[in-house]
């Protein structure tokens, strides 16, 4: 479990944990640090978590399995959020989602062969003034057309490559 995170890392969540009045209030910060280490959660990253927050890990797994940005299975290197709340969706949202999947000839849940790419329906992004919206890693996209997912996609696979 440990290589999961450095022993550093995993003092500092400690530390951190104790510090907090209620372990459960650091179960999403201490998700993420495992998930950014290794890209997505695995079960033996839910056990981990559980250890430095002392809880169970059914605990830590009800929290991991509730929001869909904690990554229960592996993911590509860069993850697509297409948003479909009534915002989006009224905005044009479905239309991203077919061009995304005619684009990554993959369907929403599945991940390009290259393995850069996952695609995921999300309920909302928080971006609805600039709907229809799309997150990809930690970079949200609003306002977006069709037209413009080409460029879009070339500059996340640069940014990898690069």
């Amino acid at each position: 479990m440990a290589t999961l995170l450095s022993e550093k890392q995993i003092a500092q969540l400690k530390r951190r944990v104790k510090e907090t009045p209620h372990p459960r209030e650091m179960v999403l910060d201490v998700l993420h640090a495992i998930q950014d280490a290794n890209g997505w959660v695995s079960d033996e990253g839910v056990e981990l978590a559980a250890i430095v927050l002392g809880l169970s890990s059914l605990q830590v797994e009800e929290i991991a399995t509730f929001y869909d940005k904690i990554y229960r299975r592996p993911v590509g290197r860069k993850v697509i959020h297409v948003c479909d709340s009534i915002c989006c969706w009224s905005r044009g949202s479905e239309a991203i989602m077919l061009r995304l999947q005619q684009l990554l000839a993959i369907a929403p849940g599945e991940t390009t062969a290259d393995g850069m790419f996952t695609l995921l329906p999300t309920c909302c992004l928080g971006a609805c003034g600039e709907a229809p919206a799309l997150r990809i890693g930690r970079t949200l996209y609003g306002g977006v057309e069709p037209e413009q997912l080409e460029a879009i996609l070339d500059k996340e696979r640069a940014e990898v490559e690069s």
